[in-house]
């Protein structure tokens, strides 16, 4: 067995309700002035009021940043730092969907690290400490709340990427009565993020692909599979909330050890170009991914496909294989999502510039099962427009 490494977060709490465990958490964690990071959507949801409630019983005085947009540009960082240091923040706590969490985690660093955030773009560049740092998704998609990575829009387009083991958080909560209203639109989308964290985990070219991410790849693909329409459908169903945060949180653990690829490479330019949302932008290219993938890692989509299609377990390769990549393409129809690019607004016209803002994803490209060339990005948006 080859050598590898594997680093989490020292403490996950999860069950409906345990957000009123947070008071708890800041005595030991936290500190005594709290800078929580949201955005005004899931303040006006009263998802923010829980964890102030619990904060406030425990004494803690908290300053409130509301200002985070999806795929955060830097100014936004900038500001809710500002905001940290002038209130003389003790511990950080992101309460939210990807981008807040993204935002915390920086937030706690640059409080305390000093260092500048052009500086610290790309894998472990960082070199400071951060601030106390506990975080909360409101989504079951991004799993930012286990991962070392930040992501931040650059310029007008461009996506860039924090990663380093500082940004882990000293805790997550899993509490599932925060995401009950999603919806489901949102909730499909997201769902699809984590699936896709799971697959490009476990068929990561990276050297440090290991059997434990390999593990919650498949753990993740179960939970998801079985819990992801129903959570769509049926909002209200708690168990199957609860679920989805749990998968999408192992898919988080499985990519931040053993990275993501070619499938987030092209999703990012489609996000920071045209605004679609993460977790859409990774379902509209993930089929014609998993097609053009097929030939270096088909043997590995075919062992994951029983873990998101039971009804493909006795079926043979190759079934496997096609029945895998046919179900991830279906999927989103099932869950009334957009399929083409021509469906969020991409013109056709737009596709030369996506493919060349893809090939600079190089971080996530050197971990694709195959080598992806400025025509094979351009062909794979084709197909997909």
């Amino acid at each position: 067995m080859s050598t590898f490494t594997f680093a989490t977060v020292p403490q996950i709490i999860a069950g409906p309700g345990c957000i009123a465990r947070l008071s708890e958490l800041t005595k030991t964690r936290l500190g005594s002035r709290v800078m929580v990071i949201s955005d005004e959507g899931v303040v006006k949801a009263g998802l923010v009021q829980p964890a102030l409630a619990s904060l406030a019983d425990g004494g803690v005085e908290v300053s409130v940043f509301t200002g985070v947009v999806a795929d955060p540009p830097e100014a936004i960082i900038h500001a809710a730092v500002a905001q940290a240091i002038g209130f003389g923040a003790t511990g950080v706590l992101g309460i939210g969907g990807g981008s807040s969490l993204d935002v915390a985690k920086l937030v706690a660093l640059l409080c305390k690290s000093g260092e500048a955030l052009g500086d610290i773009y790309g894998v472990a560049k960082v070199r400071g400490q951060r601030l106390p740092l506990v975080l909360v998704p409101t989504t079951a998609g991004t799993g930012s709340e286990v991962t070392p990575i930040s992501i931040v829009t650059t310029g007008a387009h461009e996506k860039k990427g924090v990663v380093s083991p500082v940004l882990l958080p000293d805790a997550a909560l899993l509490d599932a009565e925060l995401t009950l209203g999603l919806p489901p639109a949102v909730t499909a989308a997201t769902g699809i993020d984590a699936m896709v964290h799971a697959i490009e985990a476990f068929t990561s070219a990276s050297a440090n692909n290991n059997p434990v991410s390999r593990a919650l790849a498949k753990e993740a693909l179960r939970l998801l599979g079985a819990n992801i329409e129903i959570a769509v459908m049926k909002g209200t169903d708690l168990a199957a909330r609860q679920a989805m945060l749990l998968g999408a949180m192992l898919a988080g653990q499985a990519f931040a050890n053993s990275p993501v690829a070619a499938v987030h490479a092209l999703a990012y330019p489609i996000g920071g170009r045209y605004h679609v949302a993460h977790g859409l932008s990774n379902s509209l290219v993930l089929p014609h991914v998993l097609r053009f993938n097929a030939i270096a890692c088909g043997d590995a989509y075919a062992e994951l496909a029983p873990c998101l299609f039971p009804d493909l377990e006795p079926a043979g390769q190759a079934e496997r294989l096609a029945g895998f990549i046919e179900g991830l393409a279906i999927l989103p129809v099932r869950l009334n999502l957009p399929v083409r690019l021509r469906d969020v607004g991409i013109p056709k016209d737009g596709l030369p510039l996506l493919a060349e803002s893809a090939m600079k994803q190089i971080r996530l490209l050197v971990n694709n099962p195959r080598t992806v060339s400025l025509s094979d990005a351009a062909r794979i948006y084709e197909v997909a427009w």
